[in-house]
């Protein structure tokens, strides 16, 4: 009995002598140490080996180099690095929206001075003294077409109607300048009964009408587009994806396995249960980008904007010439609606001949090259469609590991080796069975909900716009989003509420391979502890 006890007694020294040669031989933390000074974070507590990793919520509990607040710092040093992916690639988009609306509202700009530009060139010496004596009727009309493009509250209908009854006043006055006029309000009121400039007038308003409505929502389609992008990019990731993004980014470095890169079905589930909400935009965004590109088509063409613009000079003087060709038949009828005239005007000596001074020849006004191709735009808008469901691939795309048999050997979340889960779907609503973040799909973020009735709303005013329907472009975002909504910086908005399922709603959890539980409960099978041998001697000595 006694050689038994200094036999066993001998064996448990052995052991511990094992245990603590085993422990001085554990792996150093030195590249962990440098990396995570690297990211700016001080080395107090920083262990020099790894330790027991009981204590870690979010990473494997191997043994690792992370204490609690080291795992804590990385976690949110991973939400802020992935909510600046997020708004650097919404700038990105933001960027290409705006240069697209710049050249558009510089092409449309453009096209409205070089026609005003030409009909004063053209009507100076066509018209002579009736188009100069009475230039403010003119200017005035593209002034108001310009202040329409702009979004004022101005009613284009209106407009073009105010211009020819101005325009009929003018004609008529200069026409019978011999005469003491006092009854223009009259003749301003015989304008649909005498029609004196034919079927000009309802030519150009069609014309102008459809233009105007649809540059002018197509302008506004750009700008409510920028918009959501800037408020949705801002919207703050949620607990749990903060959570799943720590487990794929860097606890890969606190196993010591700081060269694992990713799976790429790992990482997909994880960007899609991080944009489920904004996922979710992808239906109404589309449904814009393909009226905006209707609505591009319908600005393009021969009967383009450019052509409808650079015409109208040309409209009007038709217009001007069919009333001063029919002038008696007009007087005639003026007469007779609202009483004759009574002589004491001024003379009329050398006006006769600039009335019947010929017409603007439509050669002059022909459809010059575009100064910017709309198919460009077209183009943009059609490549812009998929953003919101593209971004989870676009983020992965740099991060997880490729080349051959790289999903052997890829980072799964516990170790490198397969990831078995199946790839989610695109959505709040797919994301039920997601592995790797846990979300409520029954609460869906409010700010980008209220971006996806943005997107809904511009829509149906771009709709209206196709078919000519004038439309009020009052600016409704704050009413619709709440005050603020999506416009404060990272350190005044306050979190989302953290995203969690029911107990009953969790998502399923698919089982690792092997060599992923046994990774995981490797803290638990280390080598025999010096209390398990003294226990068989302690009752050896009970029994002796």
């Amino acid at each position: 009995s006694a050689a038994l006890f200094f036999l066993l007694l001998f064996f448990c020294v052995l052991v511990g002598s094992s245990a603590d040669k085993w422990n001085s031989k554990a792996r150093s933390c030195s590249d962990i140490r440098q990396f995570y000074f690297g990211k700016g974070f001080a080395l107090d507590g920083v262990p020099q080996s790894e330790i027991s990793g009981e204590h870690l919520r979010i990473c494997p509990q191997g043994y690792t180099c992370c204490t609690s607040d080291m795992e804590d710092n990385l976690a949110a040093l991973s939400r802020r690095e992935m909510e600046g992916l997020l708004k650097n690639a919404g700038r990105s988009l933001q960027t290409s929206l705006a240069g697209q609306y710049k050249a558009f509202d510089g092409y449309f700009l453009e096209l409205l001075n070089r026609s005003s530009i030409s009909l004063q060139e053209t009507f100076i010496p066509t018209w002579g003294s009736l188009y100069s004596q009475n230039s403010q009727v003119f200017s005035d009309l593209y002034t108001d077409l310009r202040h329409y493009y702009r979004g004022s509250n101005v009613n284009l209908e209106e407009v073009l109607n105010e211009f020819w009854v101005r325009l009929l006043e003018k004609l008529f006055h200069q026409a019978n300048k011999q005469y003491f006029i006092d009854y223009l309000e009259c003749v301003s009121k015989q304008i649909e009964t005498l029609r004196p400039f034919g079927e000009t007038p309802r030519t150009v308003k069609t014309m102008i009408t459809r233009t105007f409505v649809a540059a002018r929502s197509f302008v506004q389609g750009l700008v409510i587009s920028g918009e959501v992008v800037r408020k949705v990019s801002q919207v703050p990731l949620s607990q749990e994806c903060m959570k799943a993004m720590m487990r794929m980014t860097y606890c890969p470095h606190c196993r010591g396995m700081a060269s694992a890169r990713p799976c790429a079905n790992y990482c997909s589930n994880v960007m899609k249960g991080c944009l489920a909400n904004q996922a979710d935009l992808n239906t109404e965004w589309r449904h814009l980008a393909e009226t905006m590109m209707q609505v591009a088509d319908r600005l393009d063409g021969a009967a383009g904007v450019d052509s409808v613009i650079l015409a109208l000079p040309y409209r009007i003087s038709e217009a001007m010439a069919t009333m001063m060709d029919s002038i008696e038949n007009i007087n005639s009828k003026l007469f007779q609606a609202c009483g004759n005239l009574r002589a004491g005007g001024t003379s009329s000596t050398g006006e006769e001949d600039s009335v019947k001074r010929g017409k603007v020849a439509p050669d002059g006004f022909r459809r010059s090259p575009s100064l910017l191709q709309v198919t460009d735009v077209t183009m943009r808008l059609r490549d812009m469609q998929p953003y919101w469901v593209s971004l989870p691939s676009v983020l992965c795309s740099d991060r997880v590991a490729t080349g051959t048999g790289a999903e052997d050997k890829c980072w799964n979340g516990m170790n490198r080796a397969r990831y078995l889960p199946e790839v989610m779907g695109d959505g709040l609503a797919s994301q039920i069975n997601n592995p790797e973040v846990e979300i409520d799909i029954t609460k869906p973020d409010m700010t980008i909900r209220q971006q996806i009735m943005q997107l809904k709303i511009m829509t149906h005013r771009l709709k209206n716009a196709l078919n000519g329907q004038d439309v009020d472009f009052q600016d409704t975002s704050d009413d619709v989003s709440g005050s603020g909504s999506g416009m404060c910086t990272d350190d005044s908005c306050s979190r989302s509420p953290r995203l969690v399922a029911p107990a009953t709603d969790r998502p399923v959890l698919y089982p690792y391979l092997p060599e992923n539980k046994e990774v995981k409960g490797s803290a638990a099978r280390r080598l025999p502890s010096v209390a398990s041998c003294l226990l068989p001697l302690l009752l050896l000595l009970l029994r002796l």
